[in-house]
């Protein structure tokens, strides 16, 4: 039977709605208690603006995580921008709610994984594709990060850090403590 009604994309833009609203909140009041956010993105998805640095360095796929060195965070109905550091280098990085593949609060163990594949499907109008998009509770393994993150400017409200299935972030100037983590590591296989 043909889901002409697809709620795989309607699940996948109610889904991406949660994620909108707490980079609003975050937006307006800062990060309540521990929450911080792993937030994964397609680098060559439309609407995707990153500086040729990293697009160069993550040419697919980037996880930035907000959490620290973060700043002028800004939200609206297709995507957020927000100021971080990589290396010691301010950026500006601009992502569009449809490039996010994966988005994870490791404080709750909340986490969200979407297929744009599927979403690629509709625009094109192949046949559906069975739905992907995954509320995880609990991630399959607790969090084990492999590389320290890049810190940001004494100046920066936040913390940032890119992970890439090709090569991993710039280690910190001492005394940086936080780590660059995959999303794969959460998704169940």
């Amino acid at each position: 039977m043909t889901d002409h009604i697809r709620y795989d994309l309607l699940a996948q833009r109610a889904l991406r709605g949660v994620v909108r609203k707490v980079l609003v909140d975050a937006a307006k009041s800062g990060l309540p208690g521990e929450h911080h956010f792993y937030i994964a993105f397609d680098t060559q998805a439309p609407g995707v603006r990153i500086s040729p640095r990293l697009h160069e360095q993550y040419p697919q796929e980037m996880t930035i995580i907000l959490q620290h060195q973060f700043w002028d965070l800004t939200v609206d109905n297709d995507g957020f921008e927000v100021g971080l550091s990589f290396g010691g280098v301010p950026e500006r990085l601009s992502v569009p709610f449809d490039a996010i593949k994966g988005f994870f609060d490791p404080s709750v163990q909340f986490g969200l994984q979407f297929d744009a594949q599927a979403e690629a499907a509709s625009e094109s109008e192949a046949p559906p594709a069975k739905t992907a998009t995954k509320s995880v509770k609990k991630p399959p393994s607790a969090i084990k990060r492999d590389k320290p993150l890049a810190a940001a400017p004494p100046a920066a409200a936040g913390e940032a850090a890119a992970a890439s299935e090709s090569k991993p972030a710039e280690p910190p100037p001492s005394g940086g403590s936080a780590e660059v983590v995959s999303l794969d590591r959460f998704r169940k296989k």
